[in-house]
């Protein structure tokens, strides 16, 4: 399996995690424990986790190499776009050391 984690900077960490697990849950397994500030997503190709931290959200796919990409990006584009006012950015960086895709609000 191939691992892809990113780091966004937020305030709002435990906001953010949980509007995204509950949108993702629509399609998805997810969960959510907003005590542990820890949450699980189970998606069709993959999984992930999400983990609130003081002033970032840690976020992380886990999947066959060929399906990382996409879910980076189902993951990633649905938090940028929820944190649209924040101007949220997600880079991903894989378990190889290598970049993997970044996700932006690019409204220019």
């Amino acid at each position: 399996m191939a691992r892809s984690e990113a780091r966004v900077a937020t305030d709002r960490p435990h906001r953010y995690a949980k509007q995204l697990a509950s949108h993702l849950g629509r399609r998805a397994e997810t969960s959510w424990d907003e005590d542990s500030g820890e949450g699980r997503l189970v998606l069709q190709d993959g999984t992930g986790a999400l983990t609130a931290t003081e002033g970032a959200l840690l976020l992380s796919v886990e999947s066959q190499a060929e399906h990382l990409d996409r879910l980076e990006d189902v993951v990633g584009r649905h938090l940028v776009r929820f944190g649209t006012k924040d101007e949220l950015v997600v880079e991903w960086r894989r378990d190889t050391g290598e970049p993997g895709t970044t996700q932006r609000n690019d409204t220019d």
